[in-house]
């Protein structure tokens, strides 16, 4: 079976991680600290403060904002539940703008409509690697006077341009086992915010500043220098890897172009789409639906993945919670029958490609 995804870590990993494991100094220390100065650089932002995890960045980056009850976070119908339990952590109402189908990210016309008085963030999510249109983002968040938080949880070194994603505001990033970057567990959030960024750093900390002198009621969001030392070597080669997914994923498009019903993903004129997925639409025109092409190319030994088999909010526990805010949103729960996605990862050979492409074209007799 050919994997969705595969977790790669060499030598580089391993001598670090020994020499933290030899150092005794385990929890939060300097190698947390020169992962949060590659990182930073990496971006172009001036901060990165690391912290225990993906969803634990986006809590870390409304607190450090002041988000609670009474204030309204507006983000994508179309992503994975960590964005929407982010905002009910903090006690937020959610609120869900609709998506574009090219692109899978928040419709900005939508995002607009959506948007209130009481809205105090705008949360664009880059999902499978592609950039949101930050420029429109921006435009809604700056006329509503809120503060932006990009999930960029999937897109590590995405782009518009030369700007990687994570400098508009507030940036959080996973570094969960199957993303481009991973410490199996873990987190960052970037900035350009001297003051937030302090303020971070404070929160992952209890709110402790020096030992036992407490500036404000925090917590432990603190990521361990093991951690730290895996993602190092990751964030050297970053740049060859998200080279390596976008080879894979021209390769996996120019084998799939023509076939009836199956839409191919779409890069964004001028931006660095990383394929963190390579998501492919299976609309009704094509030979077979899309569970039922899941389920053939499983039997072809191409394993696949549903991201997501429903808009965010669709869900008993989510549509009777009194801070979800439950939108029209037709083209996200359209493109959520659709979305199928297939490896693109870097452990790929040719033949797996190859193979992927001739499972696709066979199961849909194409």
């Amino acid at each position: 079976m050919i994997p969705i995804s595969a977790v790669v870590l060499g030598a580089d990993e391993e001598r670090l991680v020994i020499e933290v494991l030899r150092s005794g100094q385990l929890a939060q220390g300097p190698m947390v600290e020169r992962l949060e100065r590659e990182f930073a650089a990496y971006c172009g932002t001036r901060h990165a403060v690391a912290v225990a995890n993906g969803t634990v960045a986006l809590v870390a980056a409304m607190r450090a904002l002041g988000v609670g009850p009474g204030d309204e976070v507006v983000t994508s119908a179309f992503t994975f539940v960590a964005t929407l339990n982010a905002i009910l952590e903090c006690g937020a109402r959610a609120r869900f703008a609709d998506i574009d189908r090219a692109s899978f990210n928040v419709d900005p016309v939508s995002l607009a409509d959506v948007c209130t008085d009481s809205t105090r963030v705008v949360m664009p999510v880059h999902l499978y690697g592609q950039a949101a249109d930050m420029a429109a983002v921006t435009a809604v968040a700056d006329q509503h006077g809120a503060a932006i938080i990009e999930d960029a949880a999937q897109a590590h070194g995405a782009a518009i341009g030369k700007c990687r994603v994570g400098g508009a505001g507030l940036g959080t990033f996973s570094f969960y086992a199957t993303k481009n970057l991973t410490t199996g567990e873990g987190g960052i959030v970037t900035t350009n915010d001297d003051d937030l960024a302090d303020r971070l750093r404070l929160l992952r900390n209890h709110g402790m500043r020096a030992r036992y002198e407490y500036e404000f009621a925090g917590t432990n969001f603190r990521l361990t220098d093991v951690q730290a030392a895996i993602a190092l070597p990751q964030l050297a080669r970053l740049d060859a890897t998200i080279e390596q997914r976008q080879a894979n994923a021209a390769r996996l498009t120019a084998g799939l172009a023509g076939i009836p019903g199956l839409v191919t993903p779409v890069v964004t004129p001028g931006y660095r789409h990383v394929f963190h997925q390579y998501t492919v639409r299976v609309t009704g025109e094509a030979a077979l639906d899309r569970d039922a092409l899941a389920a053939q190319l499983a039997s072809r030994g191409v394993q696949s993945g549903i991201y997501y088999p429903r808009v965010v909010f669709d869900y008993d526990c989510y549509l009777a919670h009194p801070n979800v805010v439950a939108s029209d949103v037709p083209v996200a729960r359209a493109v959520a029958r659709e979305v199928l996605s297939l490896p693109v990862h870097t452990s790929l050979a040719a033949a797996d490609l190859d193979h992927i492409v001739d499972a696709v074209r066979a199961s849909l007799g194409a």
